[in-house]
């Protein structure tokens, strides 16, 4: 009688056998313990880099409290902000310096934000709203209004803000060819700004010098004389518009892999597009209207988020960061960079970032690229 054939063990897809599966209670196999050491790695850079970030804000912020014409020390400072100290350190503490201070961490706070999106949604380094019209549909329509009309105030700030959105309404539908291509929107946007730049020109020579004086003050972005009542509607449109731009920027990551790739992973692609460029506007907007189109804050801080935070994506929350730190640090350098001298906050943020523009055309050119 014949021995029995011996059966051979079913073999799995991947040639290993079923006895070969590792159990539950087993150790992970290298490949899985290295991706989850490399997204713990990643996880912890990205808190340093926004630990980092928030402590320069921070050091921006007692800086800006303590240096002055009447310097303070911080003790005396930390004092008046928990409610005590005199009457003129709390006045030049709280009536002066805060507000302004506070409002520059919140400009800069929208404008990165702002930035980071468009550049990531359009997936170009030039797309930023200084850059493509937005802003300077805010000084049109602003300059229009205070020349003209002789708006001042808070519905100055509401024409600027009223003006952006329009811009950017104006620009999207003229990009629009059965979607929004991000390069034809930039092209678009460039050639509408430098019409509407052309626009405050022709105002500001028909204008009174003393009106065209106070015009060219807000167009350079300024918060020289900024206070509470320009600080509180900012702050509330920004808990309004940051929460919601950062729950719109979840499609994101499936938009940035572009319009066939993120419909086919089931995003709504125009009405998710559309809705970032929405939240990404409005944030440009109140920023302008509240200090003037500070210029090359959006364009410049969302790349070096990225520079410190490679791999990272659109990396939002640094740029909000970076761009809180620019404005409130180069505020301070305007206020006591020349003595007797107060100058606007956009003057120094340009003398940062028009270099970059220039270096990043000079760049493109030489790669051959558009952007």
């Amino acid at each position: 009688m014949s021995e029995p054939s011996a059966v051979a063990a079913p073999v799995d897809s991947t040639g290993a056998s079923p006895d070969s599966t590792p159990s539950a209670g087993s150790p992970p196999s290298p490949a899985a313990y290295h991706l989850r050491r490399l997204r713990r790695l990643r996880r912890a850079r990205f808190g340093a880099v926004c630990l980092a970030l928030l402590l320069v804000v921070l050091a921006a912020l007692v800086t800006a409290l303590c240096t002055g014409d009447i310097a303070l020390p911080p003790g005396d400072v930390a004092a008046t902000l928990l409610g005590g100290g005199d009457a003129g350190t709390h006045f030049v503490v709280i009536e002066l310096r805060l507000p302004r201070a506070l409002l520059g961490l919140l400009v800069g706070l929208c404008f990165g934000l702002s930035g980071a999106v468009f550049q990531a949604l359009l997936r170009n380094p030039l797309a930023s709203p200084d850059v493509i019209g937005v802003g300077s549909g805010a000084a049109a329509a602003a300059v229009l209004a205070s020349v003209v009309y002789g708006v001042s105030g808070l519905a100055l700030s509401g024409t600027a803000l009223a003006g952006a959105l329009a811009t950017a309404a104006g620009i999207y539908l003229l990009a629009w060819r059965r979607g929004v291509g991000g390069q034809r929107l930039v092209l678009i946007g460039i050639g509408v700004g430098a019409g509407l730049s052309s626009v405050v020109s022709y105002l500001m020579t028909r204008s009174e010098v003393t009106e065209a004086q106070n015009a060219f003050v807000w167009l350079a972005g300024s918060l020289n004389g900024r206070s509470w009542p320009q600080f509180w509607p900012l702050l509330g449109a920004a808990a309004v518009l940051v929460p919601l731009a950062v729950a719109a920027a979840r499609s994101l990551p499936a938009l940035q892999l572009g319009d066939g790739t993120a419909a086919g992973l089931g995003a709504r692609v125009e009405r998710d597009r559309l809705g970032l460029l929405g939240c990404a506007t409005a944030l440009a907007g109140v920023a302008t209207a509240a200090a003037g189109p500070v210029g090359f804050v959006a364009f410049v801080c969302p790349p070096i988020a990225r520079r410190l935070l490679p791999g990272h994506g659109a990396a939002l929350l640094p740029s909000a960061l970076a761009g809180a730190a620019l404005v409130q640090w180069a505020d301070i350098a305007a206020q006591h960079m020349l003595p007797h001298t107060q100058l606007p906050v956009g003057i120094v943020t340009s003398v940062v970032g028009a270099p970059y523009l220039l270096w990043l055309l000079a760049r493109a050119n030489r790669v051959g690229q558009g952007g």
